[in-house]
C-alpha cells in the first residue's frame, strides 16, 4: 500500500495479486484514499480497512484469494469493525460468488468504482449494513484527475488504455475490465512528468492491447513522441503490444528515439493457424514472423519475449510442433509458457471443449519450456563480452557485496559494487559482460 495521507484512523492496508495493471490500480486506489485523509497501514495489525486486489486471469489465482480470504477473517473476529473487502477484476467475475464463500466480506467493487471507493468504505460503516457491491462497468472512465500515490522509486507506471475489445476465446479480460478507452494524452504526460519530478527514471506504459491505443486523432506512436519529450525520464517501456495493432509508423518511432528501450513483449500465444484461429487472434503464423521480421530490420539489437499457451482445446500433436517451430524460428530471449487453462465466462469455456487430459500439456509444457531455456541460455551466453548500460536497481539479493539492475533490453544485470564510488538506485553505468545464465548477465563496470 502506499504512504497516502496523514489522517489517523482511516488505515488501509493494500494486498494486490496479478499483474502491472493491477499495481498501477492499487496506486490509483492509494491516491483516490489519500484525497480523503486515509493512511497506509505498516500491518493488517494496525489496519481499519483491508483492500484485496485481484487478478480473474486464471482460476489459480482466484483460488488463493480466497484462501487468503479466509486467513484475513481473523482480524474481522478480533476486531469486527475492520473492513475487508474484495477489488479488480475477480470481484467483477465472482461477485455472487464472494458474498457466498466469504459472506464477512464488506466489500466488492471492480476496475472501474475506484473514483467512488471513499464513499463506498462509508456506506460500510453502516451498522448491520449489507456487502456493498459496485461492480458496474463504464465505458468512459479512464480515471482522469486522478493522481496515484505512488512509492518512491525509479521506475513506475502509467496506465494509459483501459480495457480490450479483441475478446481471445481464452481470455475473459473484456468482461471483467470492459470495452477499451484512451486516456488522454495530457493526462499520461502530466503522469509521466510527475514522475520525473519524484525521480522516477523510467516509465512502462499499461494498456490490455497498448499500441491499439487511440485518442482522438492521436495513436500510440503519437504518443510515444511526446512521452519521450519528458526531461528527467531517460528510459521508456510498454506493454503489452498487439501484433496487428503494429505499425510501419510505429516501429519507425521505436527505432527512432534511444530513450524507448530495444525490448518488447510480443504475445505469439500460438505457432498453428488452427489454433489461432480457434483462439480468435486475428493474425496467422506468416504474418507474425513478418512483423517480427519487420521490427528486427529496423532495430537489429532489440530483445524480444512472449506469451505462449500450450494445450488449447483441440491443439494436436501437428499443432504443438508448429508452436515448436515457431519457438525456434524466432528466438525469444526469454517467454512465458503456460498451459491452458478453462476461464468460466469465455467463448472457449462455453464453446470449446477443454480435450487434452494435464499429463499431455504438462509433457508438451515441460518440453517447450526445456527448448526456451536452451534458447534463452544461448542468447544471454552470446552477450559475454559486450558492454550494456544498466541502470541501477539496489543491492543483489543474493550477495550484498553485488549491485544489480537492468540493461536497456530489460536482462537483469548483477556486478560487483565498485571501489570508492557510491551508487544509488537510478544511477546508469556501464557494465562489461563476463558470464551469463539464462537468466542472468554477469559482469563488471568500465567507464565510459
Amino acid at each position: 500500500m502506499p504512504n497516502v495521507g496523514q489522517r489517523p484512523g482511516k488505515r488501509v492496508f493494500i494486498e494486490t495479486y496479478g499483474c502491472q495493471m493491477n499495481l498501477a490500480d492499487s496506486e490509483l486506489m492509494g491516491g483516490v484514499l489519500s484525497t480523503r485523509g486515509y493512511t497506509a497501514a505498516p500491518n493488517h495489525d494496525e489496519a481499519d480497512v483491508i483492500l484485496i486486489n485481484t487478478c480473474a486471469v486464471r482460476e489459480r489465482a482466484e483460488e488463493r484469494v480466497f484462501g487468503r480470504l479466509s486467513h484475513l477473517l481473523r482480524y474481522k473476529n478480533e476486531r469486527p469493525e475492520v473492513i475487508l473487502g474484495v477489488t479488480g477484476c475477480m470481484a467483477e467475475r465472482l461477485r455472487e460468488v464472494i458474498t457466498e464463500r466469504a459472506p464477512y466480506v464488506d466489500l466488492v467493487i471492480g476496475p472501474d468504482a475506484y473514483r467512488r471507493l471513499p464513499e463506498l468504505l462509508e456506506q460500510c460503516q453502516e451498522v448491520d449494513a449489507d456487502p456493498v457491491i459496485d461492480v458496474k462497468l463504464d465505458r468512459a472512465e479512464t480515471y482522469t484527475g486522478l493522481t496515484p500515490e505512488r512509492r518512491p522509486g525509479i521506475s513506475g507506471w502509467v496506465t494509459v488504455q483501459r480495457g480490450c475489445d479483441k475478446f481471445c476465446t481464452f481470455c475473459i479480460v473484456p468482461f471483467v475490465r470492459g470495452r477499451e478507452r484512451g486516456v488522454s494524452p495530457e493526462e499520461i504526460l502530466t503522469q509521466c512528468r510527475d514522475m520525473a519530478a519524484r525521480g522516477y527514471k523510467e516509465v512502462t506504459l499499461l494498456g490490455q492491447t497498448v499500441n491499439s491505443y487511440k485518442h482522438e486523432d492521436t495513436d500510440f506512436a503519437d504518443l510515444l513522441e511526446e512521452v519521450v519529450k519528458v526531461e528527467g525520464i531517460e528510459r521508456v517501456r510498454f506493454t503489452s503490444p498487439y501484433p496487428t495493432d503494429f505499425t510501419p509508423k510505429l516501429i519507425a518511432t521505436m527505432a527512432k528515439h534511444d530513450k524507448i528501450c530495444n525490448y518488447l513483449h510480443l504475445p505469439l500465444q500460438s505457432g498453428s493457424d488452427r489454433t489461432l484461429e480457434e483462439m480468435k487472434r486475428l493474425y496467422t503464423s506468416a504474418e507474425f514472423f513478418k512483423l517480427v521480421d519487420d521490427i528486427r530490420a529496423a532495430i537489429p539489437d532489440i530483445a524480444m519475449s512472449t506469451d505462449i499457451i500450450v494445450g488449447f482445446p483441440g491443439e494436436t500433436d501437428e499443432d504443438y510442433e508448429e508452436t515448436v517451430a515457431a519457438l525456434e524460428r524466432i528466438r525469444f530471449d526469454f517467454a512465458y509458457l503456460f498451459k491452458y487453462s478453462e476461464r468460466d465466462g469465455t467463448y472457449a469455456s462455453r464453446k470449446l471443449p477443454d480435450t487434452l487430459d494435464e499429463k499431455t500439456k504438462g509433457r508438451r509444457l515441460a518440453a517447450l519450456i526445456e527448448r526456451q531455456e536452451a534458447i534463452s541460455a544461448e542468447i544471454f551466453q552470446n552477450r559475454i563480452g559486450t558492454t550494456v548500460r544498466v541502470m541501477v536497481e539496489g543491492e543483489s539479493r543474493r550477495d550484498a557485496a553485488d549491485l544489480c539492475g537492468r540493461s536497456d533490453d530489460f536482462k537483469m544485470t548483477v556486478f560487483p559494487k565498485p571501489e570508492g564510488r557510491e551508487l544509488k538506485p537510478g544511477d546508469f553505468v556501464n557494465v562489461r559482460i563476463t558470464d551469463a545464465t539464462s537468466h542472468t548477465l554477469l559482469g563488471e563496470i568500465v567507464e565510459g
